[in-house]
């Protein structure tokens, strides 16, 4: 929606999606006490939940919807359905897979071409040097129009071994290296545009979610509104220079293990910045560990 301008309706409603879901951890709690708590205050709860729940739904199909369905490309759906399962469901969890059925414009084409060939009489073509020339007859005269296609570049060998850091790499290789690291790293250029993630884990079973379609966006627009003011304090920081890295750590209710993240200001040779490195790993294993050594294979 932001890459067509609608950026106000989400964030507005990303944040209200941050208190339903409040409202629900707290009726969710309130059960949970049974009986310490009564069956009247359980309900005010529940009842607070509902009430905020049922009016996004609303405002969802009123509002959000009609937009979506005006804007959104055959592309952009498909896309949609492609991510859909990384961040899982609210409501209904689909038991089948969608199989979008794409417009068929080749009667389009068809009439298009019918009506080229039409004015074919009227224009004549020659080729010389690669170049296509094409003379085109109007009443009121001949004009001429000239068509030389560009060289081909020759396309880049992903296996070709080239200088990397302390010894060579492939491009390929480097992309394996990367997707094997036990980390999900994400890099945000010097600019705050979400340039690259890797891919340690599938898209569902990630710790902080992330999808094709964030990359090329601002990174201020790929976080939900209530962690937005920590996250332009850890890039302030790191632009700055007061900080060279900022680490966290928290116990993930959903995993239920320790989780570790790391951002790092990435500077070059001169010590100039060129983006945020954020490395998050799991580290319950860790907590876990059953002696002090463990070298045997």
């Amino acid at each position: 929606m932001e890459r067509y301008g609608h950026d106000a309706p989400p964030k507005v409603m990303w944040g209200v999606d941050d208190n339903i879901r409040a409202l629900f951890e707290k009726a969710q709690t309130a059960v949970e006490q049974l009986p310490d708590l009564t069956i009247e205050e359980i309900s005010s709860a529940f009842e607070a939940f509902a009430k905020e729940f049922e009016e996004m739904i609303f405002k969802e199909e009123a509002i959000l919807l009609m937009i979506l369905l005006e804007t959104l490309t055959q592309d952009d759906w498909l896309a949609i359905a492609e991510e859909s399962d990384a961040y899982g469901y609210a409501i209904v969890k689909p038991t089948a897979k969608w199989q979008p059925h794409r417009e068929n414009f080749e009667d389009t084409k068809q009439d298009l071409a019918h009506s080229t060939n039409q004015t074919e009489d009227s224009q004549e073509s020659s080729t010389t040097d690669n170049q296509l020339i094409k003379v085109i007859d109007t009443p009121e005269g001949q004009f001429t129009i000239s068509f030389t296609p560009k060289k081909e570049s020759q396309s880049f060998d992903r296996t070709s071994q080239q200088p990397f850091g302390n010894g060579y790499l492939s491009v390929e290789q480097a992309n394996l290296i990367l997707n094997h690291l036990p980390l999900e790293i994400t890099f945000v250029n010097k600019d705050d545009i979400f340039q690259y993630y890797n891919d340690s884990k599938a898209p569902d079973e990630m710790i902080f979610k992330r999808t094709p379609s964030q990359i090329g966006r601002h990174v201020e627009l790929c976080h939900p509104p209530k962690v937005l003011d920590k996250v332009k304090k850890i890039f302030t920081l790191l632009r700055s220079g007061e900080r060279d890295k900022v680490v966290m750590w928290f116990k993930s209710e959903k995993l239920g293990k320790f989780v570790h993240v790391t951002y790092v200001a990435v500077r070059d040779e001169n010590g100039e910045f060129q983006g945020v490195l954020e490395y998050v790993q799991e580290i319950q294993d860790f907590f876990e560990l059953g002696s002090d050594n463990n070298r045997d294979i």
